[in-house]
């Protein structure tokens, strides 16, 4: 089956409601899903575009069995679709930022591209054009290469010396920091582009363990982390509340990463794989937020946790500051937020006492997808 006939598969199962665009793309059994899933995206983000090329055109007119989403139309782009004015907003502009893996090298081939040095602020990166690329101000190890940029096929990505994450994203792991020989729980793991920040963190020595109750992105999982060199993780398909605080094989795990499902309001492909996801419903909030603060409390009952780091990428008050809020005030004076990378510019909504100490991002503020990042430590109580 070619990239096409199963995009319009694909398509067909979400027009008729059979599952998300990440299921219906992982159960395609297409060769290469993050093509296909690319694509899928592309075609849900220009939708209302494409529909009115159509309907303009006339061809569902003269052709009665024609399915909408099977029209192609002779375009290069999905860009060359929109007239000037509707081009694509901030969120489509941002820089590529690639972390270089650690685990696999210390310097990157700068073949075809011109290394301008250490980036001195945002404007830097909002400068970048053409074949150049540079070190982000704030994030080790993170590149930054100008909006478009395609590395999937370079041969460092291919053999995992490059992993192509968001800005934002590198946040969690490197705040967690976890020094080489720790214990670490990464609670909600897949798809493990965080997993592996964390593997490169403690240079493949200590424990990761890693869990998730899908068992299909555990298995890309698997496959993400072997291209990336990780050799100290260990992957679980179980779901991470029910997870006894208490089993001995945790007692060392002083590093908990928690970044559970949310409304994903923060991320523009997110919003094109569940329509209404920039704006989810108040019931929806609420039973996300719901399960966020029992997933936080829980981790936050693991006994020898010392530092611990919940993200999302949402937008929304409500699985933010305020699980954030509630989870500490279910443990009073147990924990607390620590203070976390005063230089960056975005910080927490006032909504209590300490939340600047926790970081959000936008593509308008930091040039990346929404998020949100709060750090939490034990209080230590003086002897």
């Amino acid at each position: 089956m070619g990239l096409y006939a199963a995009a319009a598969g694909v398509l067909a199962g979400v027009e008729s409601r059979q599952g998300s665009i990440k299921g219906l793309v992982y159960s395609s059994n297409f060769q290469n899903v993050k093509q296909l899933y690319a694509l899928v995206c592309e075609t849900q983000r220009y939708s209302a575009v494409l529909d009115a090329v159509i309907a303009s055109a006339g061809l569902l007119r003269a052709e009665k069995k024609l399915r909408p989403h099977l029209v192609l139309q002779g375009v290069s782009w999905n860009e060359d679709l929109l007239e000037v004015g509707s081009r694509p907003g901030p969120a489509s502009q941002l820089p590529r930022f690639v972390r270089v893996n650690t685990l696999k090298t210390c310097s990157v081939y700068k073949q075809g591209f011109s290394y301008q040095g250490r980036a001195s602020s945002l404007d830097d990166l909002r400068a970048l054009k053409g074949k150049h690329f540079l070190l982000d101000s704030l994030m080790p190890e993170l590149l930054v290469f100008p909006a478009q940029t395609d590395l999937r096929e370079h041969p460092l990505y291919r053999a995992g010396h490059l992993i192509l994450q968001d800005r934002a994203s590198c946040l969690p792991a490197m705040l967690l920091d976890p020094p080489p020989g720790s214990h670490v729980i990464d609670a909600c793991a897949a798809p493990g582009n965080k997993t592996s920040h964390l593997a490169a963190l403690l240079k493949n020595q200590g424990k990761i363990f890693a869990f998730d109750l899908d068992a299909k992105r555990l298995a890309s999982m698997a496959t993400l982390l072997a291209r990336a060199g990780v050799s100290c993780c260990e992957l679980a398909e179980e779901d991470f509340l029910a997870v006894s605080p208490s089993d001995p094989r945790y007692r060392e795990v002083h590093y908990i990463l928690l970044d559970p499902s949310c409304s994903g309001s923060g991320m523009p492909s997110r919003q094109l794989e569940e329509p209404g996801a920039g704006t989810p419903s108040p019931a929806r909030l609420h039973a996300l937020a719901g399960f966020q603060q029992r997933a936080l409390c829980h981790a936050l009952t693991f006994p020898s946790l010392q530092r611990l780091v919940y993200s999302t990428c949402s937008l929304c008050q409500e699985e933010n500051e305020d699980v954030v809020r509630d989870a500490l005030q279910q443990n009073p004076g147990a924990f607390r937020l620590a203070p976390a990378l005063p230089a960056w510019p975005h910080r927490g909504l006032s909504t209590f006492p300490g939340a600047e100490h926790c970081l959000r991002a936008s593509p308008e503020t930091t040039l990346s997808g929404g998020f949100f990042v709060a750090v939490i430590e034990r209080v230590k109580v003086p002897r």
